[in-house]
């Protein structure tokens, strides 16, 4: 048996006699660019994370950034973000102008150390970004006591945690403001890139509308220097249709996920991703860690499994951030991380068959 590491075609399948006809309407009535269902998106979304304020945006990059614009971040400021994180939490703040610096983080959780983040402030800090990794919650307490402490803002990189909860709350309402993406794999997926941001911060919304839209306030009347990026009529659409399927997405992956971890526990040397005990994870990955990761994939790989690698490089060694002069061994945790984390297919209609079916191969593999 195949198994893929994500099934779009089949979300869609389930939801098509709901996702067609709300197509179709932002077509029929050409409402192609933000418009009503936009907006109708934007106001069920913010319910949802128990935010006053929900703004509809083109990707998970353009949230990060238009949001760390709104809160003033410019050239030359320092924000600290976790090395063992996808390319676009520094990206955002490269585009600024700002200076990305690291640290590493917590080898059991993947997630950024908070005595790192300590370390790493200084006067130049003007904000803390941590990344609820592959949809569990960081350790925002901790994280939000040092930021009031210090008069530092902190900002949520919630793009792979739709859903997540900490100790309750739900993630994207924790903080001055929290930035999604909601690219097609992810657990909230629109139908191409978008993204979107959560405040309660009144100023901050209207900023974030201005500067999503080519910084005007209304039509032709531009107050300040912005840009192009709206989300288009038809992935509000899709994205209003399945956040009423979220929760029930959610605990399906959570339940893979534990399925998963009965079959493979002392498989081999495989470990698992700690998933902390106050936090709802929302697995919008489920990764083991193995030495023998790159052998393991490639024996799934011939029996038809697909995984993933998220991430192989961390964003020290990346060449965009040469500047910053780290080497290799700067971030040990995050490295060893990158050299051991494999990604195996999880998505909603994961069926137990299919995570038998590779986790027999596993098994077989390591015997």
């Amino acid at each position: 048996m195949s198994v893929p590491f994500v099934d779009l075609k089949g979300q869609y399948q389930s939801l098509k006699s709901e996702i067609d006809p709300a197509i179709a309407d932002v077509i029929t009535n050409a409402q192609f660019i933000l418009g009503p269902a936009v907006e109708r998106f934007e106001k069920n979304f913010a319910v949802y994370c128990g935010t006053k304020f929900s703004v509809g945006l083109n990707s998970g990059t353009a949230a990060l950034e238009l949001l760390l614009r709104a809160y003033g971040i410019g050239p030359d400021d320092e924000c600290i973000l976790p090395a063992n994180t996808f390319f676009a939490t520094a990206e955002a703040m490269l585009l600024l102008g700002a200076i990305p610096v690291l640290v590493d983080c917590e080898e059991e959780s993947g997630l950024i150390d908070v005595k790192a983040i300590e370390q790493a402030i200084t006067p130049k800090t003007k904000a803390i970004i941590p990344v609820h990794l592959f949809g569990q919650p960081a350790d925002m307490d901790e994280i939000l006591a040092l930021g009031k402490a210090k008069n530092i803002l902190v900002i949520e990189d919630a793009c792979q945690a739709h859903g997540a909860k900490y100790k309750g709350k739900m993630i994207g309402s924790l903080a001055a403001g929290a930035a999604f993406s909601f690219y097609p794999g992810k657990n909230l997926g629109a139908y191409g890139d978008a993204g979107g941001i959560t405040t309660d911060d009144e100023r901050i919304m209207t900023t974030v509308k201005m500067l999503r839209d080519h910084g005007m306030a209304k039509r032709y009347h531009h107050e300040i220097l912005g840009y192009n990026e709206r989300m288009d009529g038809v992935q509000g659409a899709v994205l209003d249709v399945k956040l009423s399927h979220l929760d029930q997405w959610n605990e399906a992956r959570r339940k893979s996920a534990k399925q998963y971890r009965e079959q493979l526990s002392g498989i081999g040397d495989i470990r698992f991703i700690t998933e902390k005990p106050d936090r709802t994870a929302i697995y919008h990955l489920f990764v083991i860690r193995t030495a023998k990761r790159d052998a393991l994939q490639a024996h799934l790989t011939e029996r038809g499994i697909q995984t993933g690698i998220h991430y192989p490089i961390p964003l020290h060694l990346q060449k965009p951030l040469q500047h910053l002069g780290h080497k290799e061994g700067f971030f040990p945790a995050s490295e060893k991380l990158a050299n051991e984390m494999l990604s195996l297919p999880m998505f909603e209609d994961l069926t137990e068959q299919q995570i038998d079916e590779v986790c027999g191969a596993a098994k077989e593999f390591f015997a």
